[in-house]
């Protein structure tokens, strides 16, 4: 049986999402670039909440997994946007895990919605990435594609063929956390693995240093990939998860 359900946007697209009913705080799995709700990290997660008996709802950003959208209408503030409405559709406190991209996105919520949070979950979070750390890993003729025809076309292992538009570069400056500080209230904890060879782990300090307003705790993980999903990792999240739904459950 599927149970995919559709949050409707106003713009005539869906956000295609699937949830475990339970009690408490609703963890809200956030991934990341290119990444659906299916993935390793996201099953986990749904196996624990309905082990654990947690709320908790995974999604696809738009243009990703099962909802909809045009890929070359994808930027961050989209994202973001649709971040916002997916809460707004919940009720109580969240706990948003966000991976990767969906770090930035997270961070974004966090920013927009300070009351709903109960807790900040980050793994491998990857703020700016657009700006700090595609764009300069772009080959030349690659941004020069880009600033004179609107778009590239990228092959990346992992994430196979897809376009990068001059829009998402461009819109993305407008979401940038990493220049001044981020007022997030919630408790903080990332996951770091000090192997990434995505987002380097000392990207990681600076974000703390960005951290204002609450406690932030950092695990840096030996030997850590960027994609975080040996068991032991996965042990490592649910049981960051659970801690902040612990500490946030007095709002629910």
């Amino acid at each position: 049986m599927d149970d995919l359900e559709q949050l409707a946007r106003p713009d005539g697209e869906h956000l295609a999402l699937k949830r475990v009913r339970g009690a408490g705080p609703t963890v809200v799995w956030i991934g990341g670039f290119r990444s659906d709700m299916e993935g390793t990290k996201a099953l986990a997660l749904d196996a624990a909440a309905r082990e654990r008996g947690w709320n908790f709802v995974r999604y696809d950003h738009f243009a990703h997994g099962r909802s909809s959208g045009d890929w070359r209408k994808a930027t961050i503030g989209r994202w973001r946007e649709d971040a916002i409405a997916l809460i707004d559709s919940l009720e109580g406190p969240v706990v948003p895990v966000g991976s990767s991209m969906g770090g930035w996105v997270a961070l974004l919520l966090a920013l927009a919605q300070p009351d709903r949070l109960a807790g900040l979950v980050l793994v491998n979070p990857a703020p700016d990435f657009t700006e700090d750390l595609m764009w300069p890993g772009l080959a030349d003729h690659e941004r020069q594609a880009i600033l004179r025809e609107g778009e590239t076309l990228v092959v990346e292992e992992g994430l196979g063929e897809y376009v990068l538009t001059r829009e998402m570069f461009e819109e993305a400056r407008e979401w940038l956390v990493l220049r001044g500080p981020l007022p997030v209230r919630a408790p903080v904890h990332i996951l770091q693995g000090r192997a990434d060879d995505v987002v380097p782990w000392r990207r990681q300090t600076t974000l703390i240093e960005h951290l204002t307003g609450a406690d932030v705790r950092l695990d840096l993980i030996e030997g850590g990939d960027h994609r975080l999903s040996s068991p032991a990792d996965l042990d490592r999240l649910i049981e960051a998860v659970e801690r902040n739904r612990r500490s946030g459950s007095t709002l629910s």
